[in-house]
């Protein structure tokens, strides 16, 4: 393991990854890939989570060849130095920004969505003119394997590897045993806190796209089907297994019964009354955590689902009120498809809840007043979000991506992509045809003149 992380970075010291006709290729190599494996990618997706054709391809595959076509078309513009101004202190002189390419990077992959979040950060290290290792997740075999397959089939091994393995070994191995130039993490909170901690000890960077109890607001002047719709697809998408799924709602008191009804009659519609049966509907990743989603629906009460089956790792999409702010299901992020409902009757009444988990990953707020949405979004500091709408910010990659505080460091998608995989490398060219005597000593009788030039 070792020894191939040391031909890795030789590999990368050859500076043959730095080309932009080098990028270029490759970013072409693993779109072709896809293509290729799409049904395969497809099928293993199936295996491991349950998904539908149509949602592998608009959650996982599509991301990732969107990510990929972004980075084609702006990657030379990308990979230009840029001119930026020079102070007057340094003239005559020009100022640039060069992207340097970090070297080795570490992407750690989640389990729930294995694909899109092994490949879609390694387009950036690609765009940046890296070598990689990634580690897809023990959870989702089916998926990692086809992963494994890809990388070998259409990458140099010293280019980009893949390790497979029990994360818990695994990752804490590569990391004492190697310093990588930036590692990669998505997932949990607690173990995003332990690569933190152990890539402390070499000083290397890191991005962490972690998780949190991420708020959804639902106004009095909300439109009511509409929200109801947007809320159940962020929220039910993959069975409740997204980072950016509201977490719980808080609900206008005063249309309280109107949005329950509309919710339920959303989700009938969407995966009938019976989601078990729905092919749109995925499943639990495995009996672990359904035992864990199973303890939380005893926490309040049920309005509606709380059918479950451990044998097919289905738990139905459920809706919960009365639910102590100090259960379980409150102070862990849920990560599931079970969905706590408060009401509010004013600001202040929502606030009190939202800060008792502050910094989320997502916030989300329905409304029709402008006013309202900006006070909201100006009240609360949270990674990103929508108004009116739910998760759908993560798809525009004209945004970057990422947390605040407990939810995460650093961001990423498009250009935030390639700046993540790269240093900002500032250059000072000075001219030589003028070198004025007061940069130098002796300074005595130069105090005004220093003063004027370095306001």
């Amino acid at each position: 393991m070792i020894t191939n992380l040391t031909n890795i970075k030789q590999y990368f010291e050859t500076g043959v990854t730095k080309t932009y006709h080098f990028r270029k290729q490759q970013l072409q190599t693993l779109a072709a890939a896809i293509n290729k494996y799409e049904k395969e990618i497809s099928q293993a997706l199936y295996k491991d989570l349950g998904k539908s054709d149509a949602e592998s391809f608009a959650t996982e595959i599509a991301m990732v060849q969107m990510e990929i076509n972004f980075m084609l078309k702006h990657l030379k513009k990308l990979m230009r130095p840029k001119s930026v101004s020079t102070n007057m202190m340094n003239l005559p002189a020009s100022s640039k920004i060069y992207y340097d390419a970090l070297g080795v990077v570490f992407i750690i992959a989640p389990w729930n969505y294995p694909f899109q979040l092994a490949f879609t950060p390694l387009v950036g290290a690609i765009a940046g003119g890296n070598c990689a290792v990634i580690k897809p997740s023990e959870y989702t075999p089916e998926t990692s394997n086809v992963i494994e397959k890809i990388v070998k089939e259409f990458f140099d091994e010293q280019y980009i590897t893949v390790v497979q393995g029990n994360g818990a070994e695994v990752v804490p191995a590569l990391i004492n045993s190697f310093r990588f130039n930036h590692i990669f993490f998505t997932g949990s909170i607690a173990i995003g806190k332990a690569v933190y901690e152990m890539a402390a000890k070499q000083l290397t960077p890191v991005t962490l796209e972690l998780g949190g109890k991420s708020p959804c607001i639902v106004e009095d002047d909300a439109s009511i089907m509409i929200a109801a719709k947007r809320i159940a697809i962020g929220k039910f998408l993959n069975a409740g297994q997204t980072c950016i799924a509201p977490d719980y709602l808080l609900v206008h008191q005063s249309i309280k019964e109107k949005f329950i009804d509309a919710l339920k009659q959303t989700i009938d519609n969407f995966y009938t009354n019976n989601a078990e049966l729905s092919e749109d509907y995925g499943k639990i990743i495995n009996e672990k955590r359904f035992d864990v989603l199973k303890n939380y629906l005893t926490e309040g009460e049920i309005i509606y689902g709380g059918n479950s089956d451990k044998n097919k790792l289905y738990i139905q999409p459920t809706l919960m009120q009365n639910v102590s702010l100090d259960s379980a299901l409150m102070t862990e992020e849920i990560f599931g498809p079970i969905l706590p409902i408060y009401f509010f009757n004013n600001k202040v009444e929502a606030l009190n809840i939202i800060k008792r988990n502050p910094y989320p990953l997502a916030f989300y707020v329905f409304t029709s007043s402008k006013a309202k949405e900006v006070d909201w979004i100006n009240s609360i500091s949270f990674g990103g979000g929508c108004v009116n709408n739910t998760a759908y910010h993560f798809t525009n990659h004209h945004i970057p991506f990422g947390g605040i505080g407990f939810s995460g460091i650093g961001a990423y998608h498009g250009k935030n992509s390639f700046y993540t995989f790269t240093h900002a490398k500032p250059v000072l060219k000075t001219a030589t045809w003028f070198d004025p005597s007061i940069k130098y000593p002796p300074f005595k009788g130069k105090l005004k003149w220093l003063k004027m030039f370095l306001k």
